[in-house]
């Protein structure tokens, strides 16, 4: 009986699978229909039908297939497996209890695992979660990992693990058999920006008070509302955004890489994704798309987000229930689904950044009917979800003059440097990693301290606005970046009635309870 160690992978985390392999001879005279193979182990469709590719691949490789029956068995039997990922070490394993895989090769099967998809020809097709596995591999001890050659750069880009890229079943077997050498694959120097590149804010005209909003968002990793009509350039500064955010720490690039590896999208020939992720997707997006979901669980576009900006373009058009799916990941971080057989959990910390017009119409309110219509179209947006988006931004129409004007605004690299240095500021206070958006209660009331004048301005605004207690931890947030933005360390009333002012919608609700 031979042993090859492989995965399955859940959700974007790799768990061990070994791969045992028995063969029995036939008995004479059977006249059963020649040998057979049986996986077993809790196999779904794709990983029964394994031993067929596996058999027209040694054949098209001129290996022999096994003459007895042949037993595949998964172990541990209780784990479902899922997917084709288990042919190459099935192969492997059948060669080598035949001999055709020599002895020398037990030190690599021993310290190795092994996955990868075959095709009818022989050759390795890739497979998703190659860099989860990679992680798993160092998390057992394992020198290394064989896997299909698109694969094996973000493979390489866990540190501490041998990575070979397999492109054929005869190479993988030539390689264990010292007959023929494979270079060790390096993680790539340089990745190409898998998101695309950022607009420059330069290239919007006017806005210089969102943009400035947009510039605390990101120095606060904040979830922000820009509310405006038609073409006062909200989307526009949207893709802006990731090009004034801090650069992915190398913990967080593995984090987004692994995610992007389960489902199979990391670049051809990209190791570490090191660009924050921006997904936009259309409002017609189901609450599956948007949160993850499917039989076989999968992440959706908040977890795609991760450590990024998730773009909802046209909020009150989303399906309603797509949104409300959103208010756990806002705020816990991560995304639970749960099926018969088990849960997943999907990492979704994320930046939101909505944008809507004020009415169905377009534009702003000009009448008590206009009026009446805004609310009704606002009114689709639930208020535990407005609670949960830290900054509502209005955006007024750009002025003519400003369309004329030659004068340069303010750019993303004047954005970003504020940014960082705000970024400094945070980490020297409440150490890396953690943003003014993600205090909690304690260190919040440590960080956010509000004395006399501004204690009172707050007060009146809750009063008055009918802010909730979320909303109030919330705008004391808001007000400790917008310190740090201006680099100051006391919160006074300054800050605290502009962290009010991006509080647009409940103004608004407000204005229509009066």
């Amino acid at each position: 009986m031979q042993r090859i160690q492989s995965f399955s992978l859940r959700g974007i985390d790799a768990l061990p699978v070994e791969i045992e392999c028995d063969e029995r001879p036939r008995r004479e005279g059977s006249n059963d229909g020649g040998p057979r193979t049986t996986v077993v182990g809790l196999p779904d469709a794709s990983v029964r039908e394994s031993h067929q590719r596996v058999r027209a691949a040694l054949a098209a490789c001129r290996f022999p297939s096994p003459r007895g029956d042949c037993v595949i068995n998964l172990a541990p039997a209780d784990l479902r497996k899922e997917g084709p990922v288990f042919d190459l070490p099935i192969a492997i394993a059948i060669l080598r209890m035949q001999g055709i895989i020599g002895e020398r090769a037990d030190d690599l099967l021993n310290n190795f695992a092994i996955a990868g998809e075959l095709a009818l020809d022989g050759m390795v097709r890739p497979i998703r979660g190659a860099t989860s596995l990679a992680a798993l591999a160092r998390e057992r001890g394992l020198r290394g990992v064989l896997v299909p050659t698109a694969n094996a750069p973000e493979a390489a880009v866990v540190e501490g693990i041998e990575v070979y890229g397999i492109a054929r079943l005869d190479e993988a077997v030539g390689f264990l058999n010292g007959m023929y050498a494979i270079p060790r694959e390096m993680p790539p120097a340089e990745c190409p920006p898998p998101f695309g590149a950022a607009i420059d804010f330069a290239d919007v005209r006017g806005q210089e008070a969102a943009k400035r909003a947009l510039g605390l968002a990101a120095a606060g990793g904040h979830n922000a509302l820009l509310i405006g009509p038609a073409g006062s350039g909200k989307t526009m500064m949207a893709r802006a955004l990731p090009g004034i955010l801090p650069p992915l720490t190398p913990d967080e690039s593995l984090d987004v890489t692994r995610i992007y590896s389960s489902i199979g999208a990391v670049p051809r020939g990209a190791g570490l994704i090191r660009e924050r992720p921006f997904r936009a997707p259309h409002h017609s997006s189901s609450a599956a798309a948007i949160v993850g979901g499917g039989s076989t669980p999968r992440p959706g576009e908040v977890s795609l987000s991760h450590h990024g900006v998730l773009f909802l373009d046209e909020l009150p058009e989303f399906p309603r229930v797509a949104l409300e799916c959103l208010r756990e990941p806002l705020e816990d971080g991560f995304v639970t689904i749960s099926r018969a057989n088990g849960s997943v959990r999907f990492p979704a910390r994320v930046m939101l950044i909505a944008a809507m017009n004020p009415s169905h119409a377009g534009g702003f309110a000009k009448s008590a009917t206009e009026t009446r219509a805004q609310d009704k179209y606002i009114g689709r947006l639930s208020g535990p979800l407005l609670d949960r988006i830290d900054m509502h931004v209005e955006v007024r129409a750009v002025a003519f003059a400003s369309l004329r004007s030659t004068r340069i605004g303010l750019s993303s690299a004047d954005l970003r440097t504020k940014v960082l240095d705000a970024r400094g500021r945070m980490e020297a206070r409440q150490g890396r990693g953690r943003s003014n958006a993600q205090l909690p209660g304690r260190e919040l009331d440590r960080c956010c301290a509000l004395e006399g004048p501004a204690q009172r301005l707050l007060e009146s605004a809750m009063r008055d606005l009918g802010l909730s207690a979320r909303a109030y931890d919330r705008v004391r947030r808001v007000a400790r970046t917008i310190a740090d933005f201006d680099g100051t360390d006391e919160i006074g009333e300054s800050q605290i009635a502009e962290a009010i002012h991006y509080r647009v919608l409940d103004r608004m609700r407000a204005g229509a309870a009066a």
